[in-house]
């Protein structure tokens, strides 16, 4: 049986819209100040814009718009990246000091490296949680090629919207590889209900404060 957002009962559809409308505005509300000091700090920090456009990949495969605070220097080569998700994929172990993140990316900023390891370039995200193309929980937004490297086993993450959280963001963040990210998207998506996303919800907090597996 597959997992559908169309699939789950309408209470909780509702209440999931519901809660993502709700805390999504409020905490754009509470943190403008915050992102407001982000974005200058970005500027300033290296020549491009504040905020990252990129296309990603949504409900139904659907291509959306992901906003996050730029965290590299623009026109940075992807290629090293690219043949780390392959490697990943492929089922050979990329972990270096514990991280699955790239060591030393000479493309991330001064800002970039400490918005990443507080997961604060993230906080645009909420605008495509009310806008609707994500929700607050759901697998990785992931990127137009990525998802054409996935093992079709893994294709059940598409009936659902992308979540700025995760089971995989509080099980290991950067210290979890492509296909352990997807194993654990696969299992949210069999255990999904509107309580495991409350309880990931909780879970997140800590697991940022803590920099649980930050990089």
């Amino acid at each position: 049986m597959t997992v559908d957002d169309r699939a789950d009962p309408v209470v909780d559809r509702v209440v999931r819209r519901a809660v993502d409308v709700v805390v999504s505005a409020l905490a754009l509300l509470v943190l403008s100040p915050v992102m407001t000091a982000l974005g200058l700090w970005v500027r300033l920090d290296s020549p491009g814009p504040a905020l990252l456009r990129q296309q990603r990949v949504g409900l139904g495969r659907r291509p959306f718009t992901l906003y996050k605070f730029r965290s590299m220097r623009v026109g940075g080569d992807d290629a090293a990246h690219r043949e780390l998700i392959a490697a990943e994929l492929r089922g050979e172990d990329t972990a270096r000091e514990g991280s699955t993140k790239l060591a030393e990316d000479t493309r991330v900023t001064r800002s970039g490296r400490f918005l990443r390891r507080t997961s604060l370039d993230e906080l645009p995200q909420l605008i495509n949680v009310l806008r609707g193309e994500m929700s607050l929980v759901g697998p990785r937004p992931c990127l137009v090629w990525e998802a054409e490297l996935f093992p079709e086993e893994f294709a059940g993450r598409f009936r659902v919207r992308p979540g700025l959280t995760g089971l995989w963001q509080v099980t290991g963040r950067s210290t979890v590889g492509t296909l352990e990210m997807l194993r654990a998207d696969a299992e949210y998506l069999r255990d999904r209900s509107v309580a495991l996303d409350l309880a990931i919800l909780l879970r997140t907090v800590p697991s940022l404060l803590r920099g649980d597996g930050a990089r």
